[in-house]
């Protein structure tokens, strides 16, 4: 009885366990300058008071070729309440030989801080998913 009872409790926190689900729209060349934009919807219970996130882009051989790291929700931005949707873009300035490259964007959580200060595990609360198949995801 003891046993299935502890089974049950777990399998409940694990369904009740949202998300901050990050879409990483492909690079787009604007002069020298790259943009990277995330879609990002709170599908966590808490609101989310903050957000630091690395962005790599990497050429068609996987060496990385650019990087930016930005607060992208919170830090002088809006908090992002459960089940509410921002936009953030990250700019990075390239080289002009790189922008007709094929590049790639990956993009890495660092922090992730909820309601009352409690740090998230970002490799649990954040599932960034690529916007392409050429995209790279952590």
């Amino acid at each position: 009885m003891n046993k299935l009872f502890c089974i049950l409790i777990l399998s409940l926190s694990v369904a009740a366990h949202g998300q901050l689900a990050v879409t990483v729209s492909p690079p787009k060349a604007i002069g020298q300058k790259m943009i990277v934009q995330l879609d990002m919807k709170n599908q966590l219970t808490n609101e989310i008071k903050s957000a630091r996130a690395i962005c790599l882009l990497l050429d068609d051989q996987g060496k990385m070729v650019g990087q930016t790291t930005k607060w992208v929700i919170g830090q002088n931005k809006k908090v992002l309440e459960p089940n509410a949707e921002a936009k953030f873009n990250f700019v990075i300035t390239t080289p002009q030989s790189l922008i007709s490259s094929n590049l790639t964007a990956k993009v890495i959580f660092s922090r992730l801080t909820l309601d009352g200060g409690k740090a998230a595990d970002v490799r649990r609360d954040v599932n960034v998913i690529p916007a392409n198949s050429n995209a790279k995801s952590q």
